[in-house]
């Protein structure tokens, strides 16, 4: 087993979150999880609360933090168009003082600090699949600006502290993640398309349902994480995700069928700035984390399917 850690987890009472907090307690550390609850769940969380290395601070990140720590995992801010045009402003805030905060927080404890960027970072891409030097095709003032560039700044402010302060980054580009505990009310397309078939309700796809997503069931997400936190070869930023891809008509589909479900599919205008294609280079995560994706599509949709089946 690896040296016990104090270990932070912001947005840790997130989807992504709790499970990572899970896996790291499994492991044998102490994990403090911070979250404001504005898409995260004590419910998620719930299972840990009674473990004596586990502490639970509602906290938002854009206000400063003082702790003792030797890692930090920077999960905080929502991730689903949905939540996080809500109030663009204060995601755009989570992004940028939030990272800022949490550097000054690393910076004081020479503790190791992991961003969680996205793979928004490269908008609607012009280069397919996405290698992690591609820098990208984003829409600095569309309406999902808030998210995409401020995963951008925040990418820059990591890199800018470990240049000027010698900061201990580690930086991973997430991809479409999906699983249990993902919440039901984030207008993702899995979540989304699973409640609808489950209800036997029409299907509804934006578009013409020829856009691809590439899916990264959320335990193998977590390992990619923790191997990137725990090397000493990269900072980064390195993808994580699965590059297997799916358009968004074969995905619902295949989850009528996985549900056995009678819903007939929807289709509705696309939103602006919805990337048409969306597909990891994982090159250097299989080289240098020895990491790649474990679980079948099939099988992590038939977890997730299991997990809604008891929520709805």
């Amino acid at each position: 087993m690896m040296d016990r850690k104090k270990i932070l987890v912001t947005g840790g009472a997130g989807f992504i979150g709790s499970h990572l907090c899970q896996k790291l307690l499994d492991q044998g550390h102490e994990i403090i999880c911070v979250d404001n609850l504005f898409t995260g769940s004590k419910q998620n969380i719930e299972p840990l609360l009674d473990n004596n290395r586990f502490e639970f601070i509602r906290h938002d990140v854009t206000f400063p933090l003082s702790l003792e720590i030797d890692q930090i995992y920077n999960l905080a801010c929502p991730a689903s168009p949905l939540h996080y045009q809500h109030d663009p402003v204060q995601t755009i805030k989570t992004s940028v003082h939030g990272a800022i905060n949490m550097l000054e927080l690393a910076k004081r404890t020479s503790a190791r600090i992991l961003q969680a960027s996205t793979s928004e970072v490269y908008g609607d891409p012009t280069v397919h699949p996405q290698p992690e030097s591609y820098v990208g095709s984003v829409n600095p003032i569309g309406p999902r600006a808030c998210y995409d560039e401020g995963k951008r700044a925040a990418e820059t402010l990591f890199f800018d502290y470990h240049r000027q302060h010698e900061i201990d980054i580690r930086v991973v580009r997430i991809f479409n993640t999906y699983g249990p505990k993902m919440a039901m009310n984030d207008g993702r397309v899995v979540s989304n398309f699973i409640i609808q078939a489950l209800n036997n309700k029409p299907i509804t796809l934006f578009g013409d349902g020829k856009q691809t997503r590439s899916f990264c069931y959320v335990d193998d997400l977590v390992d990619g994480l923790i191997n990137m936190m725990n090397q000493n070869k990269i900072v980064g930023p390195v993808n994580i995700g699965n590059p297997e891809e799916i358009t968004i008509f074969e995905l619902a589909n295949e989850i009528i069928e996985l549900t056995d479900s009678n819903s007939d599919i929807s289709f509705n205008s696309l939103p602006k700035d919805d990337p048409m294609q969306r597909q990891p280079d994982i090159q250097l995560a299989r080289k240098i984390l020895q990491w790649e994706p474990l679980v079948y599509r099939y099988d992590g949709l038939k977890k997730t399917i299991d997990y809604f089946s008891t929520k709805i």
